[in-house]
């Protein structure tokens, strides 16, 4: 696949796609849940907006790498949090799936503001000078925009419009998202071939410890403050599963390097075997019950 049709046409018309289904199933009551859950609500976006990053940024201090476009690679993908797919594991795992599109909904908002700020701060720090072009700011916000959030609000008027329309394309967007989600990651995994097996020695570790850790902090973090056993599962999956898409299309379109994709393309790998795990211990041994904490 060659990189201009990967970088101009195919990721962003995947991205624009799997966010239109993630707005086919959103509506306005999702936004205005945070003031049912408040505390809910504000726990997973501090994990997700703040303390990933945090989190992801601290590995890489511990785990240095030779090639300082993993790690940026790296804090893409933890500025990059929610996406529909999170929402489908939560709903599978026996989570809170309002409180999952909720979460999602909001940081997918709040990430247009953050992206170029710690993507920024993520090139001046393990780049060296010359190396790197910085990301215009504005600019960055409303290339986020245009990819993520207008396919949502077209998603959610085509819901609110024709809801009987919607309800049928949920499920053919969904198969078609998750086909998307798979040949986006492996194009970032195979269009550096050569270096992925040395990628994959530094970057693999850094993914799977900061997936972990976010699971864990997702998950004890609610319980802190006494939310139920589906609540804390739910932040806990939103915490760990990032916007893989979204990071890869930013590394891609935005920064024009094709090895920062590899490692939100391994961290997206990671993400999907932990999280068949998840769903495998809630649906066969652990079976938690919403109003129970």
């Amino acid at each position: 696949m060659e990189s201009t049709f990967l970088t101009e046409i195919f990721l962003p018309l995947s991205l624009g796609i799997i966010m239109l289904g993630m707005g086919l199933a959103l509506t306005p009551a999702d936004f205005k849940r945070v003031l049912l859950y408040p505390k809910a609500v504000a726990i997973g976006i501090v994990n997700q907006i703040i303390i990933l990053p945090i989190v992801g940024f601290l590995l890489l201090l511990l785990f240095p790498m030779s090639l300082p476009e993993l790690a940026v690679g790296i804090m893409v993908l933890a500025a990059s949090p929610g996406g529909p797919t999170s929402n489908l594991i939560t709903h599978l795992s026996k989570g809170d799936t309002a409180l999952s599109i909720s979460l999602t909904a909001i940081s997918s908002i709040i990430v247009v503001f953050t992206i170029p700020l710690i993507v920024n701060f993520s090139l001046q720090y393990f780049m060296q000078h010359g190396e790197y072009v910085p990301l215009p700011v504005f600019r960055t916000m409303l290339s986020v925009l245009i990819i993520t959030l207008i396919p949502v609000a077209i998603g959610m008027v085509i819901r609110n419009k024709s809801p009987r329309f919607a309800a049928r394309m949920d499920k053919p967007v969904k198969i078609m998202s998750g086909v998307l989600l798979i040949l986006v990651i492996l194009a970032a995994v195979l269009n550096d071939r050569e270096i992925l097996g040395s990628s994959f020695r530094q970057a693999g570790p850094v993914a799977l410890a900061l997936n972990l850790s976010m699971l864990l902090v997702g998950y004890f973090s609610p319980r802190l403050f006494g939310l139920n056993v589906a609540q804390r599962i739910t932040i806990s999956i939103e915490s760990g599963i990032q916007n893989g898409t979204l990071a890869i299309a930013i590394c891609a379109t935005l920064l024009h390097n094709p090895t920062m994709t590899i490692s939100p393309a391994i961290y997206s790998l990671i993400m999907f075997m932990t999280a068949g795990l998840i769903i495998g211990w809630m649906n066969l041994g652990h079976k938690p019950k919403a109003g129970k904490s």
